[in-house]
């Protein structure tokens, strides 16, 4: 009981703080999770799960613990140190290694001591290449002990010093490396643009699934799914892929492809992209409901396949990068499965959709409301019948409105050829500034709006141009 008194505490705060809190068992092994990743990423993932997972609190905790422990960063220990006091007090972990933090302490200092000794060695001897690894080797151990400020300017200060492409791609990665941590997604994205410059058509062949990689975690963040989803499912070679476990797993790489496909792409586009992609195939195989969510969506199935993703929801809200967006991309995705669900019907009993849409204890009425004043589904509610109605163009008039347009935009061409062919046979010349046309289509040259006056008269031989 006390256990839980402390996790609700815990939870209770987290929940005050903003925090999004999962009370549903992940479908994943806590262990087998977090094997699929190396890094600074483990302990980010581990203290997320903590943070959220009721069920996996405190075993993130722990391990969160021992994690910041195997590293240098003593501001990261103190971090889950906070959380798993309050969420568990009675734990060996709970209790502050005060040896291991003034030991830690003491190793950082000395060993940043050292490395800036030796890069001021380096500028005296002037050499290039000696004093770009000074940086290199500085920038790495802040990015160690968790200085991401100083990381960073440390990082910069190599590029003067790169004299190759390899090098000028180094520099880049680890700037890289720093903004995916201060998740600063316009920055990712520019840096990425930087590394890809003069490099061969080869090695940008060897790159490919890191700067696909890169590129889709900071689309992603940015919220524009559509391009996300082309750069995870285009990621290319799962072995090259496999080295950037740093940042995500190939695990995730099906999941982000597959869900921002479902979120953002029509049903032939997930058939292409998706489904028949031989190379993404291979990530898929690692998630195999991912796979047959898309599949379900593509043969029509949508209640299952909402079904399959409902499953799963507590895996992807544990997420670092997919956490903030679960929600918009689950909602998305149920719109696109109602809208396809009526689209063969003129029209469907409020009951039959109800069954395979409708949410335990929600209305499902108010949302079919909701989409309609929004304008993504094109219907009416028939509230006497209990119907669906689909609200139909008339395709005559919509013909006849594009049969007039487009004789009125014959008219305009054809009157200013008129005029254009008259002021040519009367020997006159339109002196001064060339205005833009008033037919935006229009490649008449010499044409310009002081002329589209329709009251206007054709000058005749010998007079002059107003």
């Amino acid at each position: 009981m006390a256990s839980d008194q402390h996790l609700l505490t815990y939870f209770t705060t987290m929940d005050n703080q903003g925090g999004i809190i999962v009370r549903d068992a992940p479908k994943f092994d806590l262990d087998l999770y977090i094997s699929n990743y190396r890094g600074r990423t483990r302990f980010e993932r581990l203290l997320l799960i903590g943070q959220c997972s009721v069920p996996l609190c405190v075993d993130a905790l722990k391990a969160a613990v021992a994690e910041a422990k195997s590293g240098k960063d003593i501001n990261r220990y103190g971090d889950v140190l906070e959380c798993i006091k309050i969420a568990a007090p009675n734990e060996p972990e709970a209790e502050v290694d005060q040896a291991w933090v003034i030991s830690t302490e003491s190793a950082n200092h000395v060993e940043t001591h050292r490395l800036e000794t030796e890069l001021k060695g380096y500028k005296n001897n002037l050499v290039k290449e000696s004093i770009r690894i000074g940086h290199r080797d500085l920038g790495e151990h802040f990015e160690s002990i968790g200085d991401l400020n100083a990381a960073s300017e440390t990082y910069i200060k190599m590029r003067p010093d790169a004299s190759t492409q390899a090098h000028i791609q180094d520099v880049g990665k680890h700037i890289i490396s720093i903004m995916l941590q201060k998740k600063d997604w316009a920055g990712v994205s520019a840096n990425v643009n930087k590394v890809l410059v003069n490099m061969s058509n080869e090695q940008q062949n060897t790159d490919q699934p890191y700067q696909k990689i890169v590129s889709g975690i900071a689309l992603l963040g940015s919220g524009k799914f559509y391009e996300a989803a082309k750069c995870f499912l285009e990621t290319g070679d799962s072995t090259v892929a496999a080295q950037h476990n740093d940042i995500i797993s190939l695990n995730d790489i099906a999941t982000y492809g597959g869900l921002l496909a479902l979120a953002s792409m029509d049903r032939q586009e997930l058939q292409s992209r998706v489904l028949d992609n031989s190379s993404f195939r291979t990530y898929l195989e690692l998630e195999p409901h991912v796979r047959k969510a898309v599949t379900m969506f593509v043969n029509g199935r949508y209640s299952s396949c909402l079904e399959i993703l409902e499953s799963y929801r507590a895996d992807y809200l544990l997420d670092i990068y997919l956490q903030k967006h679960v929600s918009m991309l689950f909602s998305q995705i149920r719109s696109k499965c109602i809208i396809q669900y009526f689209v063969p019907f003129s029209c469907v009993t409020l009951d039959t959709m109800s069954k395979a849409f409708a949410k335990p204890g929600e209305s499902f009425e108010a949302e079919l409301v909701s989409m309609i004043k929004s304008g993504a589904l094109n219907a009416r509610i028939n509230t006497i019948d209990r119907l669906l109605v689909a609200v139909s163009t008339d395709p005559r008039a919509a013909m006849q409105k594009k049969a007039l347009d487009a004789a009125k935009n014959y008219e305009k061409e054809a009157l200013e050829r008129i005029r254009r062919m008259s002021l040519v046979s009367a020997g006159l010349e339109v002196k001064g500034t060339h205005k833009p046309s008033a037919l935006a289509g229009s490649s008449l040259p010499g044409v310009g709006d002081i002329w589209y006056d329709g009251n206007r008269t054709q000058p005749g031989p010998g007079e002059s141009v107003a």
